[in-house]
């Protein structure tokens, strides 16, 4: 093997089923003595990515020394190799599968008998079938071989345990998934089974080979575990949970992280151990990110074993639900299919404060579906008598963009409420109405607070030369720090002489230091460079 080959072959280990690039080129070293042979076949332990490619080459090749290779594979430490090897000869005799596992099951001498009936187990688990199920297919002998198979029932378990606890972690989750299905038994009753008598020191390999198979099922080892858990079974479920409670001691880290991918990472991982992180996805649900929220909330509706709509629909009415959780579920639901009659059902319903229902008129926006028919939906809404839903209402208005929608923003920059025209005024600047910058400059003179700041963020957008005087202005005389930070976060943007001249007085004479900071990355955006 040349360097180059054997690096290849070492960083490819671990992949490919169970043995990985570098197992399987032992393999096949092992079993093909032809020089030629192996020439042909034992590349494709590196090009094919499968690990018993080279077996089921083999049987395309003519002659006794691709028979003997062939035969010899049977033997192998790795099931797949033998199974692959059983799986080549049918191909040579022209028989199928299932018949020659049973010619090999029935004829096996005594002493290969576990190895065998091994083979036959995990070959039939692999496809979610019982051994006696695959053997139905072989014909005559299929009875006998299935019969044989079930007898040493209590070897392949032994087997298929000391795998579950196997230091290549990669094979215990395959051995606990095929040890369940032999036996037709959960995977969270095989393993409880199997640490009976092993020490506690251990327990780390059985969790994880659960933690596996849970992941493969699409489900929680938490929701496994709870499940399958009877009074007996206390102190080795305890056992498990003292392990994961160790993982989601380091999986919360994660979630303090400046990173939100690291933070949407912790959460995805937490979704793993299902009720048992539940305080965890909890915290989550609370993050400043909204993609971490929305996967709090799916993993909070998995634990809890409910559809995404049931778990928000309940979350959404429980007692003592936050504007902000409530808020939160609404964003999840949003996303998932059948969002817009959810939504709706509960941006109807007046039992629920007005806040909620205008979020969940606005969430509209984000659900797919509706199109043209889209304002006719919002039009009640757009109507209410509650401002948090005529708000939420105009916020959905931004998708699709429409004449009836532009009407409608324009009429609510002039609503009485204040929670309106805010919401007109973002619409308006996301999707960059032009034609109404002069709307959005008068309301720079607006009593509300909240109205002037987001006329002077929406300008940022929309804004032209000719109303940087306004915004100078603005940035001059009022009162609240968040309105003049926004009116010179705009004036940073527009630029040209006087936009400098109102920051550069800004830096110098405004008491907040947050408009100061402003005016300062301002100026260093226009090229100037203040002191």
């Amino acid at each position: 093997m040349t360097p180059a080959l054997f690096l290849v072959l070492f960083l490819s280990a671990g992949q490919h089923g169970g043995q990985g690039a570098l197992g399987c080129w032992t393999s096949c070293q092992r079993h093909v003595q032809d020089s030629a042979l192996r020439t042909q076949v034992c590349k494709l332990c590196v090009t094919s990515g499968r690990s018993d490619a080279w077996v089921m080459e083999l049987g395309k090749k003519p002659g006794l020394q691709a028979a003997a290779a062939l035969k010899s594979a049977l033997s192998d430490p790795d099931w797949r190799i033998r199974w692959g090897a059983l799986r080549a000869q049918a191909k040579v005799r022209g028989f199928t599968e299932a018949r020659v596992l049973a010619d090999w099951v029935a004829d096996a001498p005594a002493k290969e008998e576990v190895l065998v009936c091994l083979t036959a187990a995990r070959a039939a688990a692999e496809t979610g079938r019982s051994t006696a199920s695959l053997l139905k297919e072989a014909g005559s002998r299929g009875g006998e071989a299935a019969a044989r198979i079930w007898a040493r029932r209590d070897a392949i378990r032994q087997a298929l345990e000391v795998e579950v606890y196997a230091e290549n972690a990669s094979l215990r989750g395959e051995a606990l998934a095929h040890l369940a299905t032999f036996l037709g038994q959960p995977p969270a009753r095989v393993l409880l089974k199997a640490m009976e008598g092993r020490p506690e020191s251990a327990d780390e390999a059985p969790a994880s080979a659960l933690l596996l198979v849970a992941d493969k099922q699409g489900t929680s080892v938490g929701r496994m575990l709870l499940q399958e858990a009877k009074p007996a079974d206390q102190v080795l479920i305890n056992r498990l949970f003292a392990v994961y409670s160790q993982h989601l001691e380091k999986l919360q880290k994660g979630l303090s992280s400046a990173d939100i991918t690291e933070r949407r990472g912790a959460v995805q991982s937490l979704r793993r151990y299902g009720p048992l992180a539940q305080r965890e996805l909890e915290r989550a649900l609370g993050d400043t990110e909204v993609l971490v929220r929305r996967q709090a909330a799916r993993g909070l509706a998995e634990l809890e074993g409910l559809p995404l709509m049931e778990a928000a629909a309940r979350r959404l009415r429980a007692d003592g639900a936050t504007p902000a959780v409530q808020r939160t579920w609404l964003q999840v639901a949003a996303t998932d299919k059948g969002c817009e009659p959810f939504l709706l059902e509960v941006a109807r319903d007046t039992r629920l404060p007005a806040e909620t229902r205008g979020e969940a008129v606005g969430q509209l926006s984000d659900c797919a579906g509706g199109g043209k028919r889209r304002f006719q939906v919002l039009t009640p809404f757009l109507q209410d008598s509650q401002a948090l839903v005529r708000a939420g209402a105009v916020r959905a208005l931004a998708v699709p963009h429409s004449p009836e929608g532009d009407k409608a923003l324009a009429a609510a920059l002039g609503d009485s409420a204040p929670e309106v025209v805010v919401a007109a005024l973002d619409v308006v600047g996301q999707q960059r109405q032009v034609g109404q910058a002069e709307a959005a400059v008068v309301l720079l003179g607006s009593e509300h607070p909240t109205v002037r700041e987001a006329s002077a963020r929406t300008l940022e957008w929309i804004g032209r030369p000719q109303h940087v005087k306004p915004l100078a202005q603005t940035l001059h005389e009022d009162s609240v720090p968040a309105v003049r930070v926004a009116a010179a976060r705009t004036l940073g943007v527009l630029g040209g002489p006087f936009a400098a001249s109102a920051l550069s007085q800004a830096l110098s004479k405004d008491p907040d230091s947050h408009v100061q900071h402003v005016a300062r990355r301002g100026l260093e955006r226009l090229g100037f460079n203040p002191p």
